[in-house]
This record gives structure tokens, sequence and C-alpha cells, in this order.
């Protein structure tokens, strides 16, 4: 059964993003980051790259011909065919439609009203799906 694990309260999703991410790849795990969309799937990209001086964390676009040697896909749509299945980190507003397929589910939510709020829905989505999602709360200890 998957996993599913909420974090909220997060400042900034790109960021909390890329180090969970960076956290995942060290461990040797492969990861799909699910994007809203494009424009934060590009900004994404652009915050892998720039993550830390000394760490690199291979990664492309879901469609990219490399993506079955990669160990992190980014992808803003779930319908095409991903290579892993480890690890999914979702940014979207919406559960995944085959998050299932998946061992681990990161659930990463902002600060912002209208992202908790999302975060909510997703929570209730996989509650009824008979999932029991874990929630860490980003910033306390």
């Amino acid at each position: 059964m998957t996993r599913v694990d909420f974090h909220s309260n997060v400042p900034d999703k790109l960021a909390y993003a890329s180090r969970l991410v960076r956290k995942a790849y060290m461990a040797g795990n492969k990861v799909v980051v699910l994007t809203a969309d494009s424009e934060q799937l590009a900004a994404l990209d652009a915050a892998m790259w720039t993550i830390s001086p000394t760490d690199f964390l291979p990664h492309v676009a879901a469609g990219d011909p490399l993506a079955v040697h990669t160990p992190i896909v980014l992808t803003d749509n779930m319908d095409v065919e991903l290579p892993h299945h480890d690890i999914l980190v979702n940014l979207s507003q919406l559960p995944p439609v085959n998050y299932a397929q998946f061992q681990r589910v990161f659930e990463i939510v902002a600060m912002d009203e209208h992202d908790a709020q999302a975060g909510r829905q997703r929570f209730l989505h996989y509650r009824k799906a008979g999932m029991e999602p874990t929630h860490f709360v980003a910033g306390k200890t």
C-alpha cells in the first residue's frame, strides 16, 4: 500500500521540494515530481540546479529520452509514461490520478490559505480512498 505523507506550512514549496528530493535521491530512491503547470516545472528545474554549490540533482522532464536512466523526473502531467514508481512529490493542487502506483507520496502544502485548503481536500481524498496519511508541520520540532 502507498504511504502518503503531508508536509504543511511550507514557506517555499520549490525550495522545500528540492531539499526533499535531494534527501530521497541521496538515500538511493528514484523520484517523480508533479508540478501544477509548466511554469512551476521550469521554476523547479531552475531551483534544482541551484540548490547548493556542491550538490548535483540529476533530473529531466518526463518526456525526455533519458528519463528512464535519470533518478529524478519532473512532470506537470500524470498521464504520461513515468519510468519510476518509488517516490512521488506532489506540488500540484489536486491528488495525482495514479498515486497508488508509487510506494510513497509526499504532498507539499504551502502556508497560503488557497494552497492549505487544496491540501485539506487532498488529505480527505486519501482518507476516503482508505489511506491513512501522516502529517508533518514544517518549522515545528
